[in-house]
């Protein structure tokens, strides 16, 4: 498929009650993410045309190009001009998730970003810190972390401050030796305290958050 025939296709699968929802998390598309999908495995994986579905501009095309994209195919640049690019909340959470934590240019980038002084491309390199707090915390200053989130955290923009807020509580959950000052940390900035949750789901309020999930791993 051509790129103008996969736009005319997502601009067929608009439907104004999934933008509605959608803008209300700061995303500008209409299209049904599991339709997306959908369209993602019939054209299964395509670099080239991932690429120019990204130079559209438009939110579902790019959605889409990060579902059918070879991430270990973007140089370090190219990945830090589409964080840059990704203002989006969605894209930029795909782009983190599903690419730049498969490539190998991944800690070079956490370190860029965590550093960057635009709260956006800042809140990707925390997400990037968090991944490293759960799976490979080896060389991480966890305390000097908790040092940061407990001085800027409060204050921080809205994607920073969730993105340094999902870090306490993953050092919380996965370092017991770090578990007392995270919870504390959390119970005096209460940060997300009054978040609305559904029920039956974990609220992103640290100290619940971390005692829910650390009560599910010791009933294992």
């Amino acid at each position: 498929m051509t790129v103008p025939e996969i736009m005319a296709e997502l601009a067929a699968l608009e439907d104004p009650k999934a933008r509605a929802v959608n803008e209300k998390h700061g995303d500008d598309h209409g299209v049904n993410l599991g339709k997306l999908r959908a369209i993602a495995k019939r054209l299964k994986t395509q670099q080239e045309l991932a690429r120019e579905l990204w130079d559209t501009g438009d939110s579902a095309a790019r959605l889409l190009a990060l579902l059918i994209c070879r991430p270990k195919a973007f140089e370090r640049d190219e990945l830090d001009a589409m964080l840059r690019a990704a203002r989006i909340p969605k894209v930029q959470d795909w782009l983190v998730n599903y690419v730049v934590k498969k490539s190998p240019h991944a800690e070079d980038l956490r370190l860029a970003w965590f550093a960057d002084p635009d709260p956006v491309v800042g809140s990707a390199g925390w997400a990037l810190t968090t991944e490293r707090v759960a799976k490979r915390p080896a060389g991480l200053d966890l305390a000097g972390l908790l040092d940061t989130i407990e001085a800027e955290m409060k204050q921080a923009p809205d994607r920073l401050q969730w993105a340094q807020n999902h870090c306490l509580a993953q050092i919380g959950i996965e370092h017991p030796e770090h578990r007392a000052r995270a919870i504390d940390i959390g119970e005096r900035l209460e940060v997300l305290k009054d978040y609305p949750t559904p029920p039956n789901c974990t609220s992103p309020f640290a100290p619940g958050w971390i005692a829910e999930i650390v009560r599910r791993q010791e009933q294992k």
